[in-house]
């Protein structure tokens, strides 16, 4: 090429077509380049345009807690159930004590309900791919929050729920409101422990039991939008109901659902029996229970896993409960009946090694939108969150910022 000639620029609507196919990170550095950029990137066309874009290609989150370390990493892959292995993308991570209710996700939002910090404990909710975060106030003093999050996706609107508490995520204060209890239509319930919520198109679902004496499981249900209360009774899931931890909510083609993994002895086999029970009319509250036997695969027949979610083509995905080498995530096809494994690589050595695993909580159809990273109410990088080292009692920072 000549200098000195005149060159065409390309079109605005080519640019934006690249730009579109880009990971957010990397068009949050390109919107510093120049005014014309930054004013085309930040602009709302592009916005919808991105996430339109992000969508077509999917991605599971991972969110692995480092055993007994008190350490949270961030990293993703993509959703492929065709590829024999795939690579993860490491984005962020903290440290802080977090408490026994674990965390919660919605529309690419995680909600840790108390996050110890040096002596403090804090709500907070982060954007695991940028590292921004935002700490909300307490519930109520000298309580523990174990709340969740949930999304609106016709107002675009993130809100948190703690019991009857509700907290609205936007541009004005941050301030818990309180729900009467009288204008709950409902039976006295508490949450389970060790259960996640699940968002599915603008209701908030989680698992509960009845306060009576005697104890019935329940779904509580959360309208983001209207903040209304309903009750779903869920008698299939008594037998289950003094050690939930084994059951997941996951959103099967639109519908609630819930999964529990068993191993069974078939011919002299240790095989996987996977229980479905799909909540088919919200209304009549009717549920129906599938049930699935696994095709034989020697390492899902011998490690401990958990479900992480249905895809929005209908594979469950199930992933191994903590990080080694190797690590595979599972999909398994309810139609053809199908099982196939995919390793992922990249957790790096130290998550890796026996003593220094981490337990791992992954969310399915992740889709990157970058209204997330321009919310106005997050602050800077969890990464430079400091905690309390247990091991010497002083505040060590030196190791939050490190590379995988």
């Amino acid at each position: 090429m000549e200098r000195g000639k005149i060159k065409e620029s390309l079109p605005t609507d080519l640019i934006r077509e690249i730009f579109a196919r880009l990971p957010s990170k990397s068009v949050a550095r390109f919107r510093t380049l120049s005014k014309q950029w930054a004013s085309m990137l930040r602009s709302s066309e592009f916005t919808k345009l991105f996430l339109s874009r992000s969508s077509t290609r999917p991605r599971i989150l991972f969110a692995v807690e480092r055993y007994g370390l008190n350490e949270w990493q961030f990293f993703s892959t993509p959703q492929n159930r065709y590829e024999k292995s795939a690579h993860l993308v490491f984005h962020s991570k903290f440290s802080g004590d977090v408490s026994k209710y674990s965390c919660s996700y919605a529309s690419g939002l995680i909600y840790f309900p108390a996050v110890q910090i040096i002596d403090t404990n804090t709500i907070l909710i982060c954007n695991p791919i940028t590292g921004m975060y935002v700490g909300l106030p307490e519930v109520m003093l000298y309580s523990r929050s174990k709340g969740f999050l949930g999304f609106d996706p016709i107002d675009k609107q993130f809100k948190a729920l703690d019991n009857q508490s509700i907290l609205t995520l936007g541009s004005g204060e941050l301030k818990w409101r309180r729900k009467d209890r009288n204008d709950i239509d409902g039976p006295l319930y508490y949450r389970c422990q060790r259960t996640q919520g699940i968002c599915i198109n603008g209701v908030l679902y989680y698992l509960s039991r009845t306060c009576s004496e005697e104890t019935l499981s329940l779904i509580v249900c959360f309208d983001v939008s209207s903040e209304e209360f309903k009750f779903i009774e869920s008698e299939c899931l008594d037998d289950h109901i003094e050690d939930p931890s084994g059951l997941s909510l996951v959103n099967y083609m639109g519908k609630l659902a819930v999964t529990k993994c068993n191993y069974v002895d078939v011919g002299g086999r240790r095989t996987v029996e996977l229980c479905l029970w799909v909540l088919e009319d919200v209304e009549k509250q009717e549920w129906v229970k599938y049930v699935y036997t696994l095709p034989e695969n020697e390492v899902l027949g011998s490690c401990e896993f958990s479900v992480a979610g249905v895809t929005a083509r209908g594979d469950i995905v199930l992933c191994m409960k903590y990080t080694c080498k190797p690590y595979y995530v599972f999909y398994f096809n309810p139609e053809k009946k199908t099982l196939q494994s995919v390793e992922i690589q990249g957790f790096g050595a130290k998550l890796e090694e026996v003593d220094n695993r981490g337990e791992v909580y992954a969310f399915v159809d992740y889709v990157e939108d970058l209204s997330l990273n321009d919310a106005k109410q997050f602050k800077s990088s969890i990464s430079h969150i400091k905690s309390r080292c247990y091991c010497c009692e002083t505040l060590c920072p030196d190791n939050v910022g490190e590379e995988v």
